[in-house]
């Protein structure tokens, strides 16, 4: 197990490295000079010994592989560079929103997998019957609908005609925390509606899988009570695969959370990753993209890790 754990934090570590350098391949590639861009007003060129003196400042006058060293130890000191819209460092500014994207995310998945797994479990113990048909239908539209008219809709019913809950925005948790997770319901709800549908499958599919292995028919003639097998033998064995699914749509989230963190008015990586984009500052731009494969690489990390866990023949097979 151990030394499974640890090739999977070693391949974690050239992956990150991978990423890190591709990020700066197109940093250097993109077309134009940031010095140049950064002293640029209007249609006037820039003076030339300005250009150069900011250059220096920046270190782009020194060779690639000497930019790429400052890089790179920049990256691993937390450092992402600063904006070219006001010179301020990026990485605090990271800081302070990755948190509310990544609060947004667990409470989506814990909604999802809350709803998703005992309904696809149950689906499963009632293959063709009146619960697997409703819990399968449910599960398609939730699937075909986008995110965004789910998000509009959720608004537009639960905090414009209803008045339940607020409509967006965001209040921190230490200054109101029930206010906080009000306002996080409708946006991690809205996520979590086609999170849930994946779950359900895939844990519909795995349990009636492992309902027809060996030792679940040894247990079934044998007379063990149905809830014990479903406790001690096909609830774990099914979860396998189910927690793999979890973790890499955990992963795609942090793409998908752009439209609803935009919709809810919610302060997090991606609303600062479009305002970059909007305002072409490629060092923020780059930043924010470095950080989210980072993560990215670290869920399917903690992924392999859990599955290990989970089934302790990995050790064995890999």
């Amino acid at each position: 197990m151990l030394r499974y754990i640890a090739k999977r934090i070693g391949i974690a570590v050239v992956l990150v490295w991978l990423v890190s350098t591709l990020v700066f391949l197109v940093l250097h590639l993109v077309p134009g000079d940031p010095a140049t861009m950064l002293l640029s007003s209007g249609d006037s060129a820039p003076d030339p010994s300005a250009v150069a003196e900011l250059r220096r400042q920046m270190g782009l006058d020194q060779p690639i592989m000497t930019q790429y060293g400052a890089y790179l130890l920049g990256v691993v000191q937390g450092d992402f560079g600063a904006s070219l819209r006001d010179g301020t460092p990026i990485a605090p500014e990271l800081l302070l929103r990755l948190p509310r994207t990544l609060e947004l995310i667990l409470a989506a998945t814990f909604i999802a997998s809350l709803l998703g797994i005992p309904l696809g479990t149950l689906a499963a113990m009632r293959d063709g019957g009146l619960a697997d048909r409703v819990v399968s239908i449910g599960a398609s539209l939730s699937l075909s609908t986008p995110v965004f008219v789910v998000g509009t809709a959720a608004i537009l019913i639960f905090a414009q005609k209803l008045g339940w809950i607020s409509a967006g925005g965001y209040v921190p948790l230490a200054e109101d925390p029930l206010r906080h997770v009000a306002l996080l319901l409708l946006p991690a709800g809205t996520i979590a509606l086609s999170l849930w549908a994946v779950i359900v499958r895939m844990t519909r599919a795995s349990v009636l899988e492992v309902l027809e292995r060996d030792y679940v028919r040894t247990a079934r003639a044998k007379g063990v009570p149905r809830m014990q097998i479903l406790s001690r033998h096909v609830v774990r064995n099914a979860m396998v695969p189910v927690v793999t699914v979890i973790g890499l749509q955990m992963g795609n989230l942090l793409g998908s959370t752009v439209l609803i963190e935009y919709v809810f008015n919610w302060p997090g990586l991606s609303g600062y990753l479009v305002r970059a984009v909007e305002a072409r500052d490629y060092p923020e731009v780059v930043g924010i993209v470095l950080l989210i494969s980072i993560i990215f690489v670290l869920l399917n990390l903690l992924v392999d890790i859990a599955y290990a866990v989970l089934d302790p023949r990995v050790k064995l097979t890999r």
